[in-house]
């Protein structure tokens, strides 16, 4: 966790890099700041979507609070990078996120971090689930690696098989479909 403080004196903390110039000090108070702000692992504060990555991970600000999250128990195709393609439904996926998401007001529900610091979370718009979302769409799959246990994988596997059954966005692809899993391993970034 990083914090700065800005012109006006406020204290900034984000889990990514902070503004380029701007001095800023590394802290490990992430679990303090989180906390002021949840409640049985939910947070109570409503977070505004200010960028979408790509099909399943997002920036969102409050409170003087900036964080990268990936959403959590789902893993949504790869877009191409440096001038490689991209996975198939990759821009479709991100285009949907984004339209359900950005620059709208989200709650989070934390299962902690990725290895890349970002803040895993179920994101919610409006009491609905964006992750199983996008599994019932066909623009994820749900995640292979391990998933905590208080996830209600069996809701996301329900969700998956039901966009499987109906052939929905990636799963129409057939014997052809690589999970982004697959693709990552044939595909490492430099």
């Amino acid at each position: 966790m990083y914090y700065w403080v800005d012109d006006s004196g406020v204290k900034n903390y984000t889990n990514t890099k902070p503004p380029a110039d701007q001095p800023f000090k590394i802290i490990e108070e992430r679990k303090t700041i989180l906390k002021k702000v949840s409640f049985d692992g939910t947070l109570s504060y409503e977070f505004r979507v200010v960028k979408v990555f790509d099909g399943d991970s997002i920036l969102v600000n409050a409170m003087n609070l900036s964080l990268s999250v990936r959403l959590i128990g789902i893993d949504a195709p790869e877009l191409g990078y440096k001038g490689k393609k991209g996975q198939a439904f990759s821009r479709k996926a991100k285009n949907y996120l984004k339209k359900r998401v950005s620059n709208r007001k989200v709650r989070l529900k934390l299962y902690g971090t990725d290895r890349f610091n970002r803040q895993l979370a179920e994101v919610f718009v409006d009491g609905k689930n964006i992750n199983l979302e996008l599994l019932r769409k066909g623009l994820a799959e749900v995640y292979q690696g391990r998933k905590p246990e208080a996830l209600d994988k069996e809701t996301y596997l329900k969700m998956e098989a039901m966009a499987k059954k109906e052939k929905q966005a990636i799963w129409q692809l057939g014997k052809s479909y690589k999970s982004p899993k697959q693709w990552r391993k044939e595909n490492p970034r430099k």
